[in-house]
């Protein structure tokens, strides 16, 4: 259990001013300050009460509950596989692995179905996993099914030695051919479910590069490479340039004009050394039929 104290600065709820100092949601501080682990000078404090400047508050913050994942028998597209590797073409709507209510019907519950083992490097929670792609973009990522493939693995992607290129069609028109982003970026402050790009000396470095491979009306398709990897980067600096992703339902637009299971972001080509051979290896994977859908709706109207 994690001991934490705060003092507040100004005059403000208890569950709003811990949920913004531990990114807990404001029920789950309810929960805590319910069951008494919320205090101000040791005596209980409840989730509406008023904190006033000045007030040191204490709140304890259970360990989290390792969840094991167990095999299901889900369809999934696997685009390679040996002794030390697999790549997978992940659909739309499939979380790569259990937390934030998705216990069950994971890439991970899928992996451990399909594969005949996964490195543990992880733990129970995510074997095999070196990095993900989130639950509504589609595409490519590499599975390590063991530990000394996934050390490697991972050190490539840290490196850049390992290339992970995507396709996104984007809101507007974007006036420049290629560009360069590099931000800073962490949680937003104002929504905790969402990334933001954040001032100079705050969040973590997110590097991606881009150019424009073609222009319709309204809208463009652009092809980035990810220099990091940083939670939704692509759709952090899409709307960043002013230009979300279609689709995007936490970054983009209100009105969306096209029906869409999610964002149209496809992870296309994966290039990587194969931890053992040294062989350079690269994958490619199409976009999804929806995807390639509105791509022949808009060349059509151009």
């Amino acid at each position: 259990m994690e001991r934490l104290s705060f003092r507040a600065e100004e005059t403000c709820r208890a569950d709003v001013f811990l949920s913004a100092k531990t990114q807990l949601t404001r029920s789950a501080v309810k929960k805590l300050a319910d069951a008494g682990k919320v205090t101000r000078g040791g005596v209980p404090v409840k989730a509406g009460e008023t904190l006033k400047a000045g007030d040191a508050v204490e709140i304890l913050i259970p360990d989290p509950v390792p969840i094991a994942a167990k095999p299901e028998d889900i369809p999934i597209e696997i685009v390679y596989e040996d002794d030390d590797l697999a790549v997978v073409n992940k659909p739309w709507g499939m979380t790569v692995h259990a937390g934030n209510g998705h216990a069950e019907g994971t890439l991970v519950n899928a992996l451990l179905y399909r594969l005949d083992r996964l490195s543990g490097i992880n733990g129970e929670i995510r074997p095999g996993i070196v990095h993900r792609i989130d639950k509504d973009t589609t595409g490519l990522l590499v599975v390590a099914k063991n530990d000394r493939a996934h050390t490697r693995l991972a050190a490539e992607i840290a490196s850049k030695t390992a290339h992970r290129i995507y396709l996104a069609l984007l809101e507007g028109v974007v006036k420049e051919d290629a560009g360069h982003i590099v931000t800073q970026m962490g949680r937003d402050p104002k929504n905790r479910l969402r990334q933001a790009v954040l001032p100079a000396g705050q969040g973590r470095t997110a590097d991606t590069r881009f150019s424009v491979l073609e222009r319709f009306r309204e809208n463009t398709l652009v092809r980035f490479e990810l220099g990091t990897g940083r939670t939704h980067q692509i759709r952090v600096h899409a709307k960043y340039l002013g230009h979300p992703v279609v689709g995007d339902k936490l970054y983009g637009y209100k009105t969306q004009r096209f029906k869409l299971e999610g964002q149209l972001l496809h992870a296309h080509i994966l290039e990587l050394i194969h931890p053992t051979t040294g062989e350079k290896m690269t994958f490619t994977a199409p976009v999804p039929a929806e995807f390639e859908r509105v791509l022949a709706l808009l060349r059509r109207e151009s």
